[in-house]
């Protein structure tokens, strides 16, 4: 058994089995599933139908190669699915943030909807909306303690509405526009990586030419 899924389970040894409770880990993407342009509707579908039949809600964070995932319901439903999520080969090094019964659900759409927290591809509009995510950004969930995990949910909850949640459609600017006909999100950082290394390189070149 996992260690993590282990210590979840210790932590959560005396909740009944019917208790609501939430559970929230943080998780980096693995190489492979880089070059996956279609991880997140993939995830996306998986959980859709899934947390459909076990009344389970959430909401699925990424940014800066890191995920972060808010998952609520019953105590034994959440422990089976944790249990599946971490044997999942597309992301790896897993670490539980929070794992408790609470008293009612922060999230009630049972479709794991996605928010991206690359800040450069939100439009102006979506920026000056999502001012709060500031003190979040650049994303770094591992670094986490539970109380800062707790007000990043607040603020996700008051932005749990376009154009921040990708189920209704990413905001892209110009550039962003440009690449998600050529890459997905979490691939798009890379690209533009490479091209500002590409564009450096040209430049030191033309200095000592």
């Amino acid at each position: 058994m996992d260690a993590c899924h282990a210590s979840t389970i210790d932590a959560l040894k005396d909740v009944a089995e019917d208790t609501l409770v939430r559970l929230v880990y943080v998780s980096r993407i693995s190489l492979t599933s880089r070059a996956d342009v279609t991880i997140f509707d993939d995830i996306e579908d998986q959980a859709s139908s899934h947390n459909a039949s076990q009344n389970i809600t959430g909401i699925l964070c990424y940014g800066n190669g890191h995920f972060l995932q808010c998952i609520e319901g019953t105590k034994d439903k959440i422990l089976a699915l944790q249990k599946r999520i971490f044997e999942d080969k597309r992301h790896k090094l897993f670490k539980v943030l929070i794992a408790k019964p609470i008293a009612e659900r922060s999230f009630t759409d049972w479709r794991m909807r996605s928010l991206f927290l690359e800040r450069w591809l939100w439009s102006p509009a979506t920026k000056a909306q999502a001012v709060q995510l500031s003190p979040f950004l650049p994303f770094r969930p591992h670094e986490w303690h539970e109380a800062h995990t707790s007000q990043f949910l607040n603020v996700v909850q008051s932005l749990h509405n376009p154009p921040h949640v990708r189920a209704a459609g990413v905001t892209y600017n110009a550039f962003g526009n440009m690449l998600q006909h050529v890459a997905a999100p979490h691939q798009a950082f890379l690209l533009v990586q490479a091209i500002l290394g590409v564009l450096t390189l040209i430049a030191v070149a033309w200095m000592f030419a």
